[in-house]
């Protein structure tokens, strides 16, 4: 009988391709350790993004890979996660508690970007990663009611403002600190220095990710957003319709003029389900998320469907990964949640200050 040799255990390693980083561990160098003590192997693992509902799989896969190498009589496989902070725009400068910030956009509003924007924090949250969330449409805050939240934030030293905690998300938005009805009637710097400050005076508590609902549009507010806040990644959220993808367009080119990594699209709305019958009918157009993702070399992150539960469960304050952690709708969104994870981790990672930015602008 052959001798299991640390090659051969990586070679079976490299069989085992990850869905969340599109490549096996080897080349993800998510592989720390493997142990060769005769015919038993021990592996560990430790993933960039969080796999709580994800983990026992994985490990079922790569177990099966190493005890199907000849010689091999058991595997021992360990698999963790540790999430590090990533590089931001040029000239920007990580905020020291929160490691990752990501900014969910679209170009146009009404395409269930705020939906998609809480489900995904709490599928983040529900992987194992402390996150939060900042609602940053001041015209239209719907984060409180998405959240289920009504309370005034606390301020203990006159200056800053404790994070609302909502589902087991730290939380900010300007509907915390004004009547539900009350119109903001703001012009563009107000609104952009109230950003600036909702995200600067928050209290976060050592965030893995903080996830950004972004205002609808590519207007002024947007961009000055997205050129002042240190951001590690976008994702941009659109409908199969074709006038929704040519604002969607607009979101994407205004990430990639601020040097904003785009970690892909997701099309919500792509189905209609029928809570009746059941009848399944693409009401807005199919596959234009694909398309899209394809003109603009980014990943179609994952699809949802147009179904009455999603906004029945947001509007009440129970969105639907909470309301259902174990329902088909509550798993596309983790399995999106953990590709967004997955792609960020394999972004370059921050290493402080090392190094000054240096920004070449045309003049």
């Amino acid at each position: 009988m052959s001798e299991v040799t640390r090659d051969a255990v990586e070679r079976a390693l490299q069989d085992v391709v990850d869905p969340n980083l599109e490549m096996d561990l080897v080349s993800a160098q998510c592989v720390r350790d493997i142990a060769v003590d005769g015919k038993k192997v021990r592996v560990a693992v430790e993933l960039g993004y969080p796999a709580d509902r994800y983990r026992g799989e994985l490990t079922a896969q790569l177990k099966a890979a190493v005890e199907a190498i000849s010689g091999v009589e058991s595997a021992e496989i360990e698999v963790s996660s540790r999430i590090e902070a990533h590089t931001v725009q040029p000239g920007l400068k990580a905020m020291e508690q929160i490691k990752n910030i990501i900014a969910v956009a679209s170009g146009k509003g009404g395409v269930g970007k705020s939906t998609t924007a809480v489900n995904l924090a709490l599928a983040l949250a529900a992987e194992g990663a402390n996150v939060g969330i900042l609602d940053a449409d001041i015209y239209g805050p719907s984060q409180p009611r998405m959240l289920g939240v009504q309370a005034k934030p606390e301020s203990k030293d006159g200056n800053t403002m404790e994070p609302l905690i909502g589902h087991g998300l730290q939380a900010m938005s300007a509907g915390f600190l004004i009547d539900e009805e009350t119109p903001m009637v703001w012009r563009g710097p107000m609104v952009t220095q109230a950003l600036e400050q909702l995200l600067s005076d928050t209290n976060w508590k050592d965030l893995d990710y903080l996830i950004v609902d972004m205002p609808p549009g590519t207007g002024d507010t947007q961009l000055t957003l997205a050129q002042k806040v240190p951001v590690t990644g976008a994702v941009i959220v659109t409908t199969p319709q074709d006038i929704a993808l040519l604002d969607a367009r607009k979101g994407l080119r205004m990430f990639e003029k601020v040097n904003v990594p785009v970690l892909g699209i997701v099309e919500n709305m792509s189905i209609h389900i029928c809570s009746q019958c059941g009848h399944q009918e693409h009401i807005f157009g199919e596959g234009g998320g694909a398309r899209m993702a394809e003109q603009y070399g980014v990943d179609l992150l994952g699809s949802l469907p147009l179904e009455i539960g999603i906004r029945e469960q947001a509007d009440s304050g129970n969105p639907s990964v909470a309301a259902d952690p174990d329902g088909p709708v509550a798993q596309s969104y983790h399995r999106i949640a953990r590709r967004i994870a997955g792609k960020l981790s394999l972004q370059q990672k921050d290493t402080g200050s090392a190094f000054p930015h240096i920004v070449v602008e045309n003049t």
